[in-house]
């Protein structure tokens, strides 16, 4: 696993603790691989989940330092979402 991955997934992880997520997402690191997140927390993973979220590691990293909004990053093309954009905007609240 690459050293973003680990990041990420550590990241991942801070913000979720203590959190109820009812569904599973998938961060797409353009270049590095994917962190799958569900109920149970963040894991790096390719399997399949209800919304894939694809941003390069910049973008990502952006995102989780808060330097960057979710929305903003999506309406400029540098978070692409696919899948139910619904579970998109309950995982934006479960990690803002």
């Amino acid at each position: 696993m690459s050293e973003t991955l680990d990041q990420a997934v550590a990241a991942l992880n801070g913000k979720m603790a203590g959190k109820d997520f009812d569904g599973t997402a998938k961060f797409h690191i353009t270049g590095e691989g994917s962190v799958v997140i569900d109920n149970s927390g963040a894991r790096a993973s390719e399997e399949d989940t209800d919304v894939t979220l694809t941003a390069d590691a910049d973008t990502f990293q952006s995102i989780m330092e808060g330097d960057l909004d979710p929305t903003a990053a999506f309406m400029s093309g540098k978070l692409a979402v696919d899948g139910d954009m619904g579970m998109a905007m309950k995982l934006g609240s479960v990690l803002g």
